[in-house]
C-alpha cells in the first residue's frame, strides 16, 4: 500500500476514533474537509476493502479490521455511489454490528440503483430472516429469486426453510428439493425427508 495512501486511511481512522460525530459506525463518514474522491485510486481503496471485509463480516464486532472496512466503504460508496456491490457490502457490514437503520439504510440504495438486480433482495431477505421477520424475509427473498436468483443455493434454501417454518409443506418441499439439485448435503436431505413426510401428514389429514 503506497504512504499516500496509508496517511489518508490513518487520517481517516484517527477522525473515527478521536470524533464521534465523524464515525462510521454511526451512519456514514460526514467529512468537514472537502475529498476529491474522483482522485483516489478505487482499485486499491476496493483491494484494502475487500481485505477488511472478509474478517470484520466472520467476526461480528467493532474491531480494527471493522473499523477500516467501514472507513473504506463508506469512501468507496461515495466515490461511486451508483455502485451496487459497495452498498449492499457497507449494508453487510452495519447489519452484522446491529446499526439496522444504516444496514437497510444501504440496502433499500442499492435497489434503487437497479430494480432489478437479485443481490440487494437477497440481502435485505437475510436481514429480516435473521431477526425471525420471515414473511417479510420471505417477500423479498421471492424478489431475489423472480429477478435471477432461481437458481441461486442460498436463496432457495432460506425460502424453502420459511415456508417450513410456515407449516406449508408443499411450498417448502419444491424449494429445498431445488436447492438440493444445486448442492446437497446429508443435513439438508434430512430436512427434505422430514418436510416429505409432514406433507404425506397433511395429505393423508386433509383426505379425512
Amino acid at each position: 500500500m503506497g504512504q499516500m495512501f496509508k496517511n489518508f486511511l490513518l487520517g481517516c481512522l484517527l477522525c473515527f476514533i478521536a470524533l464521534p460525530s465523524f464515525s462510521a459506525i454511526q451512519g456514514g463518514i460526514d467529512y468537514k474537509i472537502p475529498i476529491d474522491y474522483t482522485k483516489l485510486n478505487t482499485e486499491e481503496l476496493e483491494s484494502k476493502a475487500e481485505q477488511y471485509y472478509s474478517s470484520a463480516v466472520n467476526s461480528k464486532k467493532i474491531n480494527e479490521d471493522m473499523t477500516s472496512a467501514l472507513v473504506l466503504y463508506n469512501i468507496l460508496t461515495k466515490k461511486e455511489p451508483q455502485n451496487i456491490t459497495y452498498a449492499v457490502k457497507l449494508g453487510k457490514l452495519y447489519d452484522v454490528i446491529h446499526k439496522d437503520r444504516y444496514a437497510k439504510g444501504q440496502y433499500f440504495h442499492a435497489t434503487g440503483i437497479n430494480q432489478t438486480h437479485p443481490e440487494p433482495y437477497y440481502y435485505i431477505g437475510c436481514y429480516y430472516y435473521d431477526r425471525e421477520s420471515y414473511r417479510k424475509a420471505l417477500k423479498f427473498f421471492q424478489k431475489a429469486y423472480d429477478n435471477g436468483y432461481n437458481e441461486h443455493y442460498e436463496t432457495l434454501y432460506y425460502i424453502g426453510n420459511i415456508y417450513k417454518k410456515l407449516g406449508d409443506t408443499q411450498n417448502s418441499l419444491h424449494y429445498l428439493q431445488a436447492a438440493s439439485s444445486i448442492k446437497s448435503s446429508s443435513e439438508l436431505d434430512k430436512q427434505i425427508y422430514q418436510v416429505q413426510s409432514d406433507n404425506n401428514s397433511n395429505k393423508e389429514f386433509y383426505r379425512k
